[in-house]
């Protein structure tokens, strides 16, 4: 992987989330993008492949399930990261066959997503 900066984008209906993850991603050194509908989100991956994706499951209009299998059909080598107050055991299970990096339950520590997304940044690093 080269020096390029890792980009990530979040999407969360709740601003707070955005508010707080976004800081504290781009003091990592991270290029980060934020979206709190999906549909807007949605035509940003149409345009620009990022490193990594957080996402909420529970959104209006397209959900964070549709927008998880959106980002892997179009970016198969994105890393997806899934945050959700609504985990249940089958939206974990699902989330991991479309192929998510990582599931986290909200509400989570910051640095617990911190960390995750280190460890994701570590794997793309392995595939290249």
């Amino acid at each position: 992987m080269s020096d390029k900066a890792i980009s990530i984008l979040i999407l969360d209906d709740e601003p707070i989330v955005t508010k707080r993850l976004k800081p504290a991603l781009e003091k990592k050194g991270y290029v980060v993008e934020t979206f709190t509908d999906s549909n807007s989100a949605l035509e940003r991956i149409k345009e620009q492949r990022f490193d990594i994706v957080i996402t909420d499951l529970k959104m209006e209009g397209v959900s964070g399930m549709e927008f998880l299998e959106e980002v892997k059909n179009q970016w198969p080598d994105t890393e997806v990261i899934v945050i959700t107050g609504f985990a249940t055991m089958e939206t974990a299970k699902e989330s991991f066959k479309k192929g998510v990096f990582d599931f986290l339950a909200k509400p989570f520590k910051l640095g617990e997503i911190i960390e995750i997304v280190g460890k994701a940044v570590e794997h793309l690093k392995e595939k290249k």
